[in-house]
């Protein structure tokens, strides 16, 4: 899996064609879907002032960021941390609609379209029909908002990473499938002796000596050629059959 990059910014309204502008972006790094621990994060001046609506959402004031680079001067930085990772972000056309704005006001290259990841896309095929935005899935994975009182863009990048974990298959990803794959290529004989060994203290069975006898007459009567153990080198008994 190639290293990847969580993006999210704080802007100071909604469309950049209108004047609005970038005052916020943070970025998370992760590889192989797991956060490296190195971070992006700055706070920009826009050179306007900031909407008392725009300030309800992220609670970043013209006072916070009067003395903040403006973005030609961060801009160096924020590409080298991107390099060429794809980038992720939440509704990535509001995002990459900003970056792009600030690039060109830049004289920057702009990144292709496609190296751009919309995980509400990839949660509006996963959860068609349901609410689908950042705190809606945090619910729904469980992911704890404890922190976040307001936006911000860091903040957003973390929970988003965790977000994007789950919405690629998340924690069962790294599940171990190690014996799985030990049975698929090691024959019947060797599978057999695999799937013994993968628990070293086998459960007592719960059935009775007479329950146990009566399965085992009907497996044999009937079974012998279409048990489940046979795949695996196992007769109906649970003894290796011969190779």
């Amino acid at each position: 899996m190639a290293r990847e990059i969580v993006l999210d910014t704080e802007t100071t309204g909604f469309d950049p064609k209108t004047g609005d502008r970038l005052i916020e972006v943070g970025c998370i790094e992760i590889d192989d879907l797991l956060p490296t621990g190195r971070t992006f994060h700055r706070l920009v001046n826009p050179d306007r002032l900031i909407p008392e609506g725009a300030i309800k959402v992220h609670g970043i004031t013209d006072d916070k960021v009067k003395d903040a680079p403006r973005f030609h001067e961060i801009v160096g930085d924020l590409m080298e941390f991107i390099g060429d990772a794809p980038v992720i972000a939440h509704n990535a056309a509001f995002d990459r609609n900003f970056i792009d704005a600030e690039y060109a006001l830049c004289g920057r290259t702009l990144m292709p379209a496609d190296r751009w990841i919309d995980t509400l896309a990839l949660a509006q095929k996963r959860f068609p029909g349901m609410a689908n935005s950042l705190d809606a899935l945090c619910k729904r994975f469980k992911i704890s908002l404890v922190e976040r009182t307001l936006h911000g863009a860091l903040i957003d990048a973390r929970l988003l990473a965790e977000v994007y974990l789950q919405l690629k298959g998340g924690k069962e990803r790294v599940l171990d499938l190690s014996v799985g794959r030990a049975v698929a290529g090691a024959g019947q004989t060797g599978a057999a002796q695999i799937l013994r060994a993968a628990r070293p203290r086998p459960l007592a069975p719960r059935s009775t000596p007479e329950e146990q006898a009566r399965h085992l007459a009907f497996l044999q009567a009937t079974l012998k050629d279409r048990s489940l153990w046979a795949a695996y080198g196992l007769d109906v008994e649970g003894e290796t059959t011969p190779a």
